[in-house]
């Protein structure tokens, strides 16, 4: 049921044109610019942006697994504990919070992962 924090980095990793930068404490993923989330090791915890409707229906529906982060510019972020979700649910988060975040045409160009497992 975890998913390993290798397992979140390869996740990203098959996104497009995303930049990757080093915090103190954290590592954080942009696309063009616009940040869309963020890791913390020590915790192993994901941070991620989607919209407010998702990240109330996330938290109110599993609240061990789900915790608001904040929120911003009409948008919500959701904390993620690696230990509680499964990948191919992470995966549809991940990239939700990059397509939330990158330009129209790039998302256009990328075919949406939930989409290609049907």
């Amino acid at each position: 049921m975890a998913v390993s924090s290798d397992e979140f980095i390869r996740m990203v990793n098959t996104l497009v044109d995303v930049k990757r930068a080093e915090g103190g404490d954290y590592s954080s993923f942009s696309v063009h610019g616009k940040r869309f989330g963020y890791y913390w090791p020590r915790t192993q915890t994901v941070g991620l942006k989607q919209l407010l409707s998702e990240q109330q229906a996330l938290v109110a529906e599993r609240p061990d697994v789900f915790e608001e982060q904040f929120t911003s510019g009409g948008f919500g972020w959701v904390v993620v504990y690696l230990v509680g979700i499964e990948a191919d649910e992470l995966s549809e988060l991940v990239f939700e919070a990059w397509r939330l975040s990158a330009p129209e045409d790039l998302v256009a160009r990328v075919p949406d992962p939930a989409q290609r497992a049907q």
